[in-house]
């Protein structure tokens, strides 16, 4: 890949970010948590539903993972790293749920809302494509909220709540994980591997998932 197509790249992708924040900044518990005004009961309603996607997370990339041929070897060995360092992620939001007294067998017996049952039915549609290599879009989108978004949520919930690190430690955690993985991921970007077609799945999944990401903040409960 020369370093037009990865500067191409990249700013497509700045696109994505941009309009996946402006959905963001229209989201009612995150307007709540921004203006001060969220309660423990948004915080356990927000956990509730993003642990019923949570669960998917390993399962998909695993399938992913499957899905890449020895061209592809590169990918698919970032892939079943990935899926082995995720795939106990949900387990710290059941803590941090029970910690601010939640019942984890509630927890537990929820089911997705319509914008998670929409982001996780596409996920693994895509991740059962040949190669699937669209995917790295949807990795920048959901590791970039992780790495830039998930510890400023965190610190706030703090703030307003008067929270402790151990009530939102999965938030705490994916800062610095996620950070990690879109180190990874960018190397994978500007490695030479991503052709021209390749970017442009990448920038469609990316695009897909970041609306589909927003629809399930916005649908709490629903």
């Amino acid at each position: 890949m020369t370093s037009t197509t990865t500067d191409t790249l990249a700013e497509r992708l700045a696109e994505v970010w941009a309009d996946l924040e402006d959905h963001l900044a229209q989201v009612p518990i995150l307007r709540r948590l921004d203006e001060g005004t969220v309660t423990l009961d948004d915080y356990l309603r927000l956990l509730f539903n993003l642990r019923q996607q949570v669960v998917d997370g390993s399962l998909w990339i695993s399938r992913a993972a499957s899905n890449f041929d020895v061209a592809h070897f590169e990918l698919r060995a970032a892939a079943i790293r990935h899926a082995e360092e995720e795939h106990r992620d949900f387990l710290m939001l059941e803590r941090d749920y029970v910690a601010v007294g939640g019942s984890l067998d509630e927890l537990r017996a929820g089911r997705k809302n319509v914008g998670s049952e929409a982001l996780s039915g596409y996920m693994f549609h895509y991740a059962d494509r040949p190669n699937p290599v669209g995917l790295l879009g949807a990795m920048f989108v959901i590791e970039g909220l992780g790495a830039q978004r998930a510890a400023g949520w965190a610190a706030r919930f703090q703030e307003v709540l008067g929270l402790a690190d151990s009530q939102v430690h999965f938030m705490r955690y994916h800062e610095q994980a996620d950070s990690a993985h879109t180190g990874d991921l960018d190397a994978i970007l500007t490695s030479g591997i991503i052709d021209d077609a390749a970017a442009d799945d990448i920038v469609r999944c990316a695009q897909v998932v970041a609306r589909l990401y927003a629809l399930q903040l916005e649908e709490l409960d629903r």
